[in-house]
């Protein structure tokens, strides 16, 4: 009898702690997410990984390399800038990990990736039933450093996250580098404080790597369908920078939006009102203070105003603050921001930047 007490009592709390390690709120890098537990030298031909369970805490598929960064054979070099090992994935190939979710919860990736040819690359995120195809043909920094968002919803308490390389470049030696992945659980905002605009001061959004300065991009609408940016829509050609205030200059609070793609990166909101009824719409621009000078300007849209706000950036950390009153035509009004130029940075003309957006607000007008 005492046997049989004390096994039920360990069933119940083994059901408790993994009740409680899938309800975690997760902020961190996958288990070795950074790749820098290596597989058994016995499981590696060059650097190719044999075995499908090789790569620990990766199931991998295809021709998967375990990549030191720097120069390689055939005159290759690959850039590894979150550490000193990567995985690249061959054409058709892919790496997944299983992890503990909670179903009905939003969850965004932050994964650093970058293509090793110039041809085009196309990178698969996957978790099922949502999938979204990443172009990494676009380079926004010379360093190869390129972090990237994507975000899902758990449909059950295991989520099989999966990396695929679609392969539909011709050269078999080309192949998209994954060099570091985190996972974090975000919260859908509300509107706060009378303010109509969700996450309008950008603190609810993706991991961001805490040693690495390069910022977040988070994709377009068409390969995110749920936006890592939560109430936030990038609804443009090109991704938005999601930047901390550990790496660059903001505002104010710990993040904020960098338009890196001039009209090519537009960010907006639907915002529910009042037809006939006048609001106003305030947000703050400025620089990163990342290296990024010249003329700038940041175009807002709101129902059939449009305000031009010019900025000269010295990247000196300055900031301005623009107004906009509009009367709504609808029930839905959208706002949109965009940067009327594009910009490089002066000492770097391979990394894409531009003007800062924060503290978005909209209210009623008495």
């Amino acid at each position: 009898m005492a046997v049989l007490l004390f096994s039920a009592c360990f069933v119940l709390l083994s059901l408790v702690s993994s009740s409680v390690f899938a309800a975690a709120y997760l902020d961190e890098l996958l288990p070795n997410g950074n790749f820098e537990e290596g597989p058994n030298p016995s499981n590696l031909k060059k650097t190719v990984i044999i075995g499908k369970y090789s790569l620990p805490k990766w199931e991998i598929d295809g021709l998967v390399e375990y990549i030191s960064g720097g120069p390689q054979p055939g005159g290759f070099f690959y850039a590894v800038p979150r550490g000193v090992h990567a995985a690249r994935l061959g054409n058709e190939a892919s790496i997944s990990q299983s992890i503990a979710v909670k179903p009905g919860s939003f969850y965004a990736l932050t994964f650093g990736t970058t293509r090793t040819c110039a041809q085009d690359e196309v990178l698969r995120v996957s978790v099922p039933p949502f999938s979204g195809d990443l172009p990494i043909q676009t380079l926004y920094s010379s360093n190869g450093g390129d972090t990237y968002a994507w975000a899902f919803k758990a449909t059950s308490n295991v989520a099989k996250i999966t990396f695929h390389n679609l392969g539909i470049q011709e050269d078999p030696a080309c192949g998209p580098l994954l060099d570091a992945v985190a996972i974090k659980e975000i919260i859908s905002p509300l509107p706060t404080g009378g303010n109509l605009v969700k996450n309008g001061d950008f603190e609810n959004g993706p991991h961001l790597f805490k040693n690495f300065s390069t910022g977040v991009l988070i994709p377009p609408k068409q390969q995110d369908l749920i936006s890592p940016l939560p109430g936030w829509i990038i609804e443009s050609l090109k991704a938005v920078k999601y930047i901390d205030s550990k790496h660059f200059s903001v505002p104010s609070g710990f993040a904020a939006i960098e338009l890196v793609a001039g009209r090519e990166s537009a960010i907006a909101q639907v915002l529910r009102t009042v037809p006939g009824k006048l609001y106003e719409l305030t947000f703050t621009v400025g620089d990163a203070k990342n290296g990024c000078y010249g003329s700038m300007m940041v175009e807002a849209f709101a129902a059939n105003e449009t305000l031009k706000v010019p900025f000269q950036s010295h990247a000196s950390s300055r900031f301005k603050t623009a107004s906009l009153k509009f009367k709504a035509l609808e029930p839905r009004t959208r706002i949109t921001f965009y940067s009327g130029f594009y910009h490089t940075k002066l000492h770097d003309y391979g990394t894409l930047c531009g003007p800062v957006l924060d503290h978005v607000r909209v209210f009623p007008v008495s």
